[in-house]
């Protein structure tokens, strides 16, 4: 898609289909007839509320949760993208409740970008220990709570670019075994690992940003890439001193100028930990990277290494021209590295598809009904927005 050189938004052309989502659905058949909206009420808040029993993809058990998405321009709705706010309380039928909060926010003109992920989890999971080739039963069941504290800052630099610093906190509290053995003792890791044990991670970060998507809930054809060199030490409270990389790419490509979305979606992440001293929760893990959507088909935390490689390509396209309904279909594979030689060796496939409801055509914002697939695992995921 064509973009104008010095403009912060990316041109699609328009269709002349009206648009109507699960919003307009409701007031047809309850016969309610919307408020026209004023001039003076373009930044008013777009909100999407899913409160549901569903399974849980992610850890294979049942959930009971309520997704709220609130998106709202914070300037020239031209110029800025649009900011969004995300709570997701959620509790699991096995023990595990989390209160996560993230938030996008772009300030006028896109001149600065604040991205926040504020989470407090309980959290028992299953951890198989390092590398790609571990058996599906040879499993170890840890519990902890942990506290997220992440908070960035970005200038822009020039179109779609922008450079800036974070601040990143992890807090692992009272790690425990599952009462036969240790975590220590499962994994041979000696970082992080012993019961009982608080892990604390506290570090500074260094981001760097392009990015020429309009709307992160329901992106357009574009371009996003995201790099974050993390270094955590212990004048900032860290247990240990050590340093990691992620690099975050993804490209949308659109298959026709105009009439129902017909998207191509290409998105792959490499995380490395740089340094010795990494604790064993902190190590990259399938499912745990920053907005916890990778690995549709396995469930989270399958495999963990000191580096991770992930790869993931997904087909949108719209079934009705009014954007109601959509699908996709889509193909993942990653891989770890070995605990011994440090190399990429096991790589592993999963795939699916899906179906897409418009809940919020002002937001663009879709809920998501997902099946994922891999040789030893399959799941139901339902989120609110794409997945990336």
């Amino acid at each position: 898609m064509a973009q104008s050189p010095g403009a912060d938004t990316v041109k699609v052309n328009a269709d002349t289909v009206a648009q109507k989502d699960l919003i307009d659905v409701a007031r047809s058949i309850l016969n309610i007839k919307p408020r026209k909206i004023s001039y003076t009420e373009k930044k008013k808040v777009y909100f999407t509320i899913l409160p549901i029993s569903s399974s849980d993809g992610r850890s294979g058990g049942r959930a009971l949760f309520t997704s709220t998405t609130a998106a709202v321009y914070l300037g020239d709705p031209e110029t800025t993208n649009l900011s969004s706010f995300t709570f997701t309380p959620y509790f699991n039928l096995k023990g595990r409740y989390g209160l996560p909060i993230r938030s996008n926010i772009w300030l006028n003109n896109n001149q600065w970008n604040i991205v926040g992920d504020t989470r407090v989890l309980v959290y028992p999971q299953y951890t198989w220990g390092l590398g790609g080739n571990q058996s599906e039963d040879d499993r170890f069941l840890v519990n902890y709570r942990y506290l997220r504290f992440y908070q960035t800052v970005l200038k822009k630099i020039k179109p779609y670019f922008y450079a800036g610093i974070g601040y990143n906190l992890d807090y692992y509290m009272d790690i425990e075994d599952d009462g036969a053995t240790n975590l220590h003792n499962f994994t041979n890791y000696n970082y992080g690992t012993s019961t009982g044990q608080d892990v604390l991670a506290s570090g500074a970060t260094v981001n760097l940003l392009y990015d020429t998507r309009k709307n992160s809930i329901n992106p357009l054809p574009g371009a996003y890439a995201n790099v974050v060199y993390r270094v955590n030490t212990r004048v900032l409270g860290s247990h240990n001193n050590w340093q990691s990389l992620y690099i975050d790419v993804r490209k949308y490509i659109s298959l026709n100028n105009s009439g129902p979305k017909n998207v191509l979606a290409f998105w792959s992440y490499y995380w490395t930990s740089l340094t010795p001293g990494t604790p064993y929760l902190n190590l990259p893990s399938l499912g745990w990277e920053p907005y916890q959507r990778s690995g549709r088909g396995f469930v989270q935390n399958r495999y963990r290494g000191q580096r991770l490689a992930y790869f993931e390509t997904e087909y949108r396209r719209d079934v009705t021209r009014n954007g109601l309904l959509g699908f996709v279909l889509f193909g993942n594979v990653n891989s770890v590295t070995e605990a011994n030689s440090h190399n990429f060796v096991y790589w592993h496939p999963a795939g699916g598809g899906g179906l897409r409801f418009k809940f919020n055509k002002k937001s663009g914002t879709n809920i998501s009904l997902d099946y994922g697939a891999s040789k030893h695992y399959s799941a139901i995921y339902l989120n609110v927005g794409e997945t990336f």
